[in-house]
């Protein structure tokens, strides 16, 4: 089924840059098989959304193969492939809540589920966590995410936040664009990364003043000069090019 010729220019783009998003996932070693969600808003207001297909790898996944379904996990476009319930879940959630959720991205990363294990959750040790601490929230294990009920607790979590750790499970950022959502967990990941390294070398840890978080938001708008993920985002492109440009087929 040739599906660029039946969607409009700006979904083909969209679409393009999810696939994208899914390969760079699994080259940076976040992905969990199968088993985590990556979604983007259909541009043109209809309240469809685009996510995986459920069964292939993230090195797999191309414009294509996304699957088009609206909030109640219907699928508007007729494709081979099936979603995972859970990752509709907590995607519809939050996409039927925020407005400007036009990305939600979330993994299983190693270092981030060992964070999110953590009583304490993100400490500010690092120049990257001053970003994730400047808008997180915390959302309590409830099991898999299979329980409609869960969804008003989970939105409520998050709030207008940007990044939202699932404790005992995984990290969750939510953009009003695909280069930015990926950007943040970046960030998220790369945060517990290095928290979870100055943890086991046992020494004493220095943090961050609040300060300094209070006004990372600024600053991190002055060193992308306001394009945020727009800044990165074409060099990522780059890299996946000469690596497989198939995420674009």
């Amino acid at each position: 089924m040739d599906v660029r010729s039946q969607v409009t220019a700006d979904e083909w783009e969209t679409r393009v840059n999810l696939a994208a998003t899914y390969r760079l996932v699994a080259q940076f070693g976040w992905s969990d098989l199968i088993f985590t969600h990556i979604s983007a808003r259909v541009p043109g207001g209809s309240h469809h959304f685009l996510i995986n297909p459920y069964g292939l790898l993230f090195d797999e996944v191309t414009a294509s193969s996304l699957v088009k379904i609206d909030l109640d996990g219907n699928k508007v476009m007729d494709s081979p492939h099936d979603i995972n319930p859970a990752g509709f879940t907590i995607h519809s959630a939050i996409h039927a809540a925020r407005d400007d959720a036009q990305c939600v991205l979330h993994v299983h990363s190693v270092n981030g589920i060992a964070v999110s294990a953590q009583r304490d959750g993100v400490l500010p040790l690092s120049q990257q966590s001053i970003f994730v601490l400047a808008s997180l929230g915390y959302h309590d294990y409830e099991g898999v995410a299979l329980n409609a009920e869960e969804k008003p607790r989970l939105v409520a979590n998050l709030g207008n936040k940007h990044f939202l750790m699932l404790r005992n499970h995984g990290l969750l950022t939510v953009a009003n664009s695909i280069p930015d959502a990926f950007l943040y967990m970046y960030l998220f990941e790369t945060t517990c990364m290095i928290q979870v390294r100055a943890q086991a070398g046992g020494g004493e840890l220095t943090q961050v003043p609040q300060s300094i978080i209070d006004g990372a938001m600024a600053q991190a708008a002055a060193v992308t000069r306001g394009a945020g993920g727009q800044l990165a985002w074409p060099g990522l492109l780059r890299r996946l090019d000469r690596i497989d440009p198939s995420y674009k087929d």
